[in-house]
């Protein structure tokens, strides 16, 4: 598995995103929460991931910017526990909740917690 995180990998689809607003589960593991939906979207991976930090609480674009390139990262390198465990295809949107800016390691951790609750609860269903 190639450790990419590629433009079909990416969650850009603005229907998709009011979808799985409207009709997804959500995990969490703070700081980031997890919204997921399992749909039928254009791409060959079985997953779409979208990322997002709230303005509210970082007014500053390049703090927003480097959480967001921090959560891409540790989804990139961790996403073979999802893709691993996935038969149907699924959207996310991987959202950071907390108000203080958490550094790469701790991130790594609370990501590999969060896509380890995902699958628990893929499987339940």
């Amino acid at each position: 598995m190639k450790f990419t995180l590629g433009k079909q990998e990416r969650l850009k689809s603005r229907k998709l995103i009011e979808k799985l607003y409207k009709e997804g589960n959500s995990v969490k593991a703070y700081p980031l929460r997890m919204m997921y939906l399992k749909t039928a979207h254009t791409s060959d991976f079985p997953a779409q991931v979208g990322v997002s930090v709230p303005k509210r609480n970082f007014k500053k674009a390049p703090d927003r910017n480097r959480l967001k390139r921090l959560m891409r990262e540790t989804y990139r390198l961790q996403k073979a526990i999802v893709y691993d465990n996935l038969d149907q295809p699924y959207v996310f949107m991987i959202s950071y909740l907390g108000r203080d800016k958490w550094n790469y390691e701790d991130l790594h951790a609370k990501m590999e917690k969060l896509l380890k609750l995902f699958v628990d609860e893929t499987k339940k269903e």
